[in-house]
């Protein structure tokens, strides 16, 4: 195993995170706010901060980045120091606990399993994981949590079924499930007059169709939540110039025809 270079600020990292630490004990003792916080009431704002460092990521503000890591990690400090007050565990537990999971789950690296590529190295984990939870007889899709956005939950749900060897073996069979699925969408969308549609079952049509792009966007390497989310501030932003350009030329929203927005909805799309 190749050892890593000696870092010359490991003590400057380390006395970082031991000054965060003592500012959390005197927060917890001292601040009104941080002294009624519970585990529970600091979950939405953990998932708030969580989804505010994936905007910086997305938007390639590294500063911002430091910035948000540094809330989600204050939120980790406090659940611990918490926990720490009712005798369950406290960040010693949590960081030695992660270092042994880790250890474990990278046998090509502590042990002599051979993984030579990043997609053995995820199947290894997924089979380890399995291992780690055969006495509770868990299911392998058992860890993805029930409180992830639908399409996040599916990558997951790819993931570890190929993790397990349940997977296509090549793009252009997927690519195939995509047109049958689009096809089996338009057959029941199509099959009745609008008002006539069996919307449940155009639903359940549609989420197959969702479900097979998704696997076809892992096939070929393409984050689909995020490639969304970039398409989601593209359209923010080509519409916001056609409020604002129209503004300008004394038009209001609402009151344009459709052609006439779509000259504005062209003229962002050139810049």
């Amino acid at each position: 195993m190749q050892k890593p270079p000696e870092d010359p600020k490991r003590q400057d990292k380390l006395k970082a995170f031991d000054r965060l630490l003592t500012i959390m004990d005197e927060l917890r003792l001292n601040c009104p706010w941080d002294k009624k916080q519970t585990i529970k009431s600091l979950r939405h704002l953990t998932i708030e901060e969580t989804f505010e460092l994936s905007d910086a990521i997305l938007d390639n503000d590294l500063d911002e980045v430091g910035k948000e890591l540094g809330d989600i990690m204050l939120h980790l400090v406090f659940y611990a120091r918490i926990a720490s007050e009712e005798g369950i565990f406290d960040i010693a537990d949590v960081l030695n606990g992660i270092c042994e999971k880790l250890i474990h789950r990278h046998p090509h690296i502590y042990s002599d399993v051979e993984a030579n590529d990043a997609e053995a190295v995820k199947a290894n984990w997924e089979k380890i994981k399995l291992r780690e939870k055969g006495r509770k007889k868990s299911s392998v899709l058992g860890g993805v949590p029930r409180s992830l956005p639908a399409l996040v939950k599916s990558m997951r749900i790819q993931e570890k079924a190929r993790g397990v060897g349940f997977d296509w073996e090549r793009k252009e069979q997927v690519w195939e499930k995509v047109e049958e699925e689009m096809q089996e969408f338009k057959e029941e969308y199509n099959a009745a007059s609008p008002e006539n549609i069996d919307k449940e079952k155009a639903t359940a049509e549609f989420g197959d169709l969702l479900f097979s792009l998704i696997n076809y966007a892992r096939f070929i390497d393409i984050n689909p939540e995020e490639a969304l989310e970039l398409t989601n501030k593209k359209f923010i932003r080509r519409f916001q110039y056609l409020e604002e350009e129209s503004a300008k030329d004394g038009k209001k929203m609402g009151e344009m025809t459709l052609d006439e927005m779509d000259e504005y909805w062209n003229k962002a799309k050139k810049l």
